[in-house]
């Protein structure tokens, strides 16, 4: 019931509550504080914040719009063309993951290309600008996370990428729009305000909003510094200012740029095989292992023969779904991906429908799990593992362990295998010109004159029906 819970009781409220609920006493104080509201909102037309924000807000003007992915037919303010991009990118958990864990791309792509077709045409950032302002986001996401030491574990309390995401998009936008390093600070400052999303979303649609939002918002924040907002200098020395986002923040000056390393140098980022949280791709590759050797024995997995599966994986609760019941949950359970993987031999993109989340075959599976969290089996992507071990009715018993997967950072993928990814993902939309242009583009991003020949292909949709993603299996 919704009542027995403090947010359904807050739902209940709202939607029950009605006029005859309103007492006089009420209605007068409620008449006071509505016209006080308005008199300092009329006098409030005279600030110089009102005129700023103001002054942002008429780009949402039609003149001024953006390519939303694979939609030709409307755009949008560069805004909110940030935004849907961004969701559409995290809508199934298929994006890339760094360490610390956050997802570095969603965040500022969007930004960028929605930033570059706003330009006149002679401005346009060339591919070098795009490659430069993209780092610069990547970087500053990366040098972020590691102000805080339990950004190293998968997170509990804030989404990463609505953290140093929003913050990433500031930069990056603030780096391409050229602004001079106080209207930097101010963009940092800004967006520190727009940062932060609970991880309770997790495993539902309103997770990839994260993405969106930390685009979208990124893009606001660069665009109120580049008209003169201020906001505090000192953001991010501050524990009541980005610190507020962890309970350890340990600041760190960035280090002089005559000899300047990039984080992405040092470590790059995890490619993922299949649209899921990135721990269930350790989870998928033990199953596999354990099915290729069932293989060896039997033509197909031996559901009726098996007595039980255990997962010896990292102690994260928001991944540990004995019964996911939506594609969303279905993409952050640990035994959803294992025993996908055991029963079809691949994860594909087409193993979270529903039709195949509630197989018959996959709920006897999962009634076989159990969930074992070693304590060396550290919650981090840079150190965590996965046994699955089935147990069949005859007593055998096949364990098999990953310690990376193929697509992390320390095994990525082939070229090949990215552009295979790649050519599945974009011709369920694009017409086949458009996605290898897109491929050659960004082969050659660093020669290209003016970056938003990347939008103009991402329009050129396939005609006239579409395809169906198949996802690499390893």
């Amino acid at each position: 019931m919704l009542g027995k819970t403090v947010t359904g009781s807050f739902a209940a409220a709202i939607h029950g509550l009605k006029c005859n609920h309103l007492t006089e006493e009420v209605v007068q104080r409620s008449k006071r504080m509505i016209l006080d509201t308005l008199g300092v909102g009329l006098l409030g037309i005279n600030t110089e914040v009102f005129h700023k924000v103001t002054q942002y807000s008429k780009m949402y003007r039609a003149e001024t719009s953006s390519t939303v992915w694979g939609q030709p037919d409307f755009r949008l303010p560069p805004q909110y063309a940030a935004f849907v991009n961004g969701v559409a990118i995290h809508s199934m958990d298929f994006d890339d993951t760094w360490h610390p864990a956050t997802h570095p791309s969603g965040a500022i792509l969007p930004t960028l290309l929605a930033i570059a077709e706003t330009l006149p045409a002679d401005c346009r950032p060339s591919g070098l600008d795009l490659l430069l302002a993209f780092n610069v986001g990547i970087e500053v996401q990366g040098r972020l996370l590691r102000f805080s030491k339990e950004a190293s574990n998968i997170p509990k309390r804030f989404h990463p990428p609505a953290v140093v995401g929003t913050m990433g998009s500031a930069a990056a936008a603030a780096k391409l729009f050229g602004l001079d390093p106080f209207q930097c600070q101010e963009a940092l400052a800004i967006a520190a305000s727009y940062a932060g999303a609970p991880m309770a979303n997790a495993a539902t649609q309103t997770k990839p909003l994260h993405i969106g939002n930390a685009a979208r918002r990124g893009l606001e924040a660069a665009y109120l510094a580049l008209f003169g907002l201020k906001g505090n200098s000192q953001i991010l020395d501050m524990e009541s200012g980005f610190g507020a986002f962890y309970t350890d923040y340990m600041p760190q000056s960035l280090p002089d740029l005559s000899s300047y390393r990039w984080l992405l140098e040092e470590q790059a980022v995890a490619t993922k095989r299949f649209p899921a949280h990135l721990g269930m791709h350790w989870a998928a590759d033990a199953a596999l292992a354990v099915r290729q050797q069932l293989a060896d024995t039997y033509f197909s997995v031996p559901v009726d023969k098996i007595s039980k599966i255990i997962l010896v994986v990292p102690n994260a609760k928001y991944v540990n779904r004995p019964f996911p019941q939506t594609e969303h949950e279905a993409r952050h359970s640990f035994q959803f991906n294992a025993c996908t993987a055991l029963l079809d031999g691949e994860v594909s993109v087409q193993s979270f429908s529903p039709d195949n989340i509630q197989r018959p075959q996959l709920k006897q599976l999962l009634d076989k799990v159990q969930v074992e969290f070693p304590p060396d089996n550290v919650p981090s992507f840079d150190k965590m593992y996965c046994e699955v071990s089935v147990t069949l009715l005859s007593g055998d018993t096949i364990t098999k362990r990953c310690d990376t997967f193929y697509g992390h950072w320390r095994k990525p993928l082939s070229k090949k295998d990215l552009e295979q990814k790649f050519r599945s993902n974009a011709s369920t939309v694009l017409s086949q010109e458009a996605v290898e242009g897109i491929i050659e583009t960004v082969a050659r991003l660093e020669r290209v004159r003016d970056c938003s020949l990347l939008s103009a292909y991402l329009q050129m949709r396939e005609q006239p029906c579409l395809k169906y993603s198949v996802t690499l299996a390893h």
